[in-house]
């Protein structure tokens, strides 16, 4: 049995449309997975930001410093190497990354006081505490453009993101 011409004509063109349609969507998808990967126009590394922060770490000693962190994240896919980007809060405190590499889809913990810097966590070796109440911490790659910035305690608001 053969088709009737109207009716293969109408399927033809229902399969070049859906074709069209999926040649359109495969690389914009492809786009959307990438952006975090991408440099901006700076060279930025776009993919790396500020996450969570817990600040004033209450207590004394070592313990209590190490409960105060900020946390760096990789949104992106590939791995970055974070050695000279710095991490500073309102008053020019500075922590300097030194050789790691952070992989894709993870983050590591920024803690003030002492302790054995690993993948997820490293150590400013402080003895005092850094972040206050009401502070800014400000993520910089190593050649000093700002990545992103994090405040809280300002106006009431906890968390305020600038990227």
């Amino acid at each position: 049995m053969s088709a009737s011409f109207t009716t293969r004509r109408v399927l033809a063109t229902v399969l070049a449309a859906g074709a069209l349609v999926g040649a359109a969507a495969l690389p914009a998808a492809a786009h959307d997975d990438d952006r975090h990967d991408r440099h901006d126009r700076r060279g930025r590394h776009s993919s790396i930001v500020i996450g969570d922060v817990q600040h004033e770490g209450h207590g004394r000693g070592s313990r209590a410093l190490n409960r105060e962190w900020v946390e760096v994240m990789n949104t992106g896919r590939r791995s970055v190497n974070l050695r000279g980007f710095t991490l500073t809060d309102r008053d020019g405190n500075r922590y300097r990354f030194d050789h790691l590499r952070l992989d894709g889809h993870s983050s590591v913990k920024v803690h003030t006081g002492h302790g054995r810097d690993s993948d997820r966590d490293v150590y400013q070796d402080r003895r005092h505490q850094i972040w206050d109440e009401r502070d800014t911490a400000t993520l910089r790659d190593d050649r000093g453009n700002i990545l992103d910035t994090a405040s809280w305690g300002h106006r009431g608001h906890r968390g305020d993101h600038r990227h």
